[in-house]
């Protein structure tokens, strides 16, 4: 797993990684070897999501492998080449056929082929004969409208996943890169507070700071600690709703300390921080923030026949 991390960070830092995580396989880490995939386990796969959220790299990982690859793998499809993405929405179809809307799908615009769950199936559309209005997210990634208009499917099976799932899938997959996200900014402002002085000794002096940077470390690893559990159960709604419900709350915090901790330098187009909490503002919302989640939490919780041992595991 060490390796594993090592070397998704090392093509992660390059200007421009895609090619390099079609090319060893990262891209689809965890999809069956079977299906087209480079095989491994979900935590595999976990393990380079998180590299991506703490490099802030503007790759479409989480849809080509996690989402659009594991759901085609599990339909019995074969898995294209190329960048994907997963969707559902208002979408009618007559099994080949696809009619309808899908909002604000991620990295629609630069996918080679585009997983739309319809009607109990899982479809395989090209974007090139979609209409596709260009949106983006506060990190400035793309979210894309997409219409089909009798889009014909170039293959299309009976798909266990509904809206719902993928909801669930999304908002693990985006809780796994918020905890990348916030362990670099973690590491930055430990960084900076040890390097930056003033009245004659570095901020990581001053007992203010320290308290911060405390907050900062516990938010961190109380999300990873929820976040590692559900990679480990992910067919566990409430593993999954604890801890995107753990991560989105706890990126709000982080980012403000930062920011906090590196002052105005922090929020310059040119300081990486900006990069970092851009995405930490953005993901927390995607498939689901803290609020939702932790509104299903509790109507979980209200409608269990003991509601003590739902919420205690016992």
């Amino acid at each position: 797993m060490e390796l594993l991390e090592e070397t998704a960070a090392e093509i992660l830092s390059r200007d421009d990684p895609w090619p390099a995580l079609l090319e060893s396989g990262l891209a689809l880490a965890g999809v069956p070897e079977e299906a087209g995939g480079s095989g491994g386990t979900l935590a595999d796969a976990a393990a380079v999501l998180r590299a991506a959220g703490r490099s802030g790299a503007a790759v479409p990982l989480a849809e080509t492998g996690w989402l659009a690859g594991r759901l085609l793998a599990e339909a019995g499809l074969p898995v294209p080449p190329g960048a994907l993405t997963a969707a559902s929405g208002e979408v009618e179809t007559d099994g080949r056929t696809l009619t309808g809307t899908l909002r604000r799908v991620p990295w629609a615009r630069s996918a080679h082929r585009i997983a739309v769950l319809a009607d109990g199936l899982v479809a395989v559309v090209d974007p090139a004969h979609a209409r596709i209005t260009e949106g983006a997210n506060v990190a400035g990634e793309p979210r894309d409208d997409v219409v089909l208009s009798g889009v014909r499917a170039e293959a299309a099976a009976p798909c266990g996943a509904d809206a719902a799932e993928l909801r669930r899938r999304g908002a693990l997959a985006r809780a796994v890169q918020l905890t990348g996200a916030m362990g670099r900014a973690l590491d930055l402002s430990v960084r900076y507070a040890g390097e930056r002085e003033q009245f004659g000794r570095p901020l990581a002096r001053f007992q203010a700071v320290q308290q911060m940077l405390a907050e900062l470390a516990g938010e961190a690893t109380v999300a990873d600690v929820a976040v590692r559990a559900a990679v480990r159960t992910p067919d566990d709604p409430v593993a999954v709703a604890a801890a995107k419900a753990n991560a989105s709350r706890a990126a709000g915090a982080v980012a403000a300390i930062a920011h906090q901790v590196h002052g105005a330098l922090g929020v310059t187009g040119e300081h990486v921080l900006r990069t970092v909490t851009l995405r930490l503002w953005s993901w927390r919302d995607e498939y689901g923030n803290e609020t939702a989640w932790a509104d299903d939490l509790g109507a979980a919780a209200a409608a269990a026949p003991d509601p003590w041992a739902f919420l205690t595991g016992r």
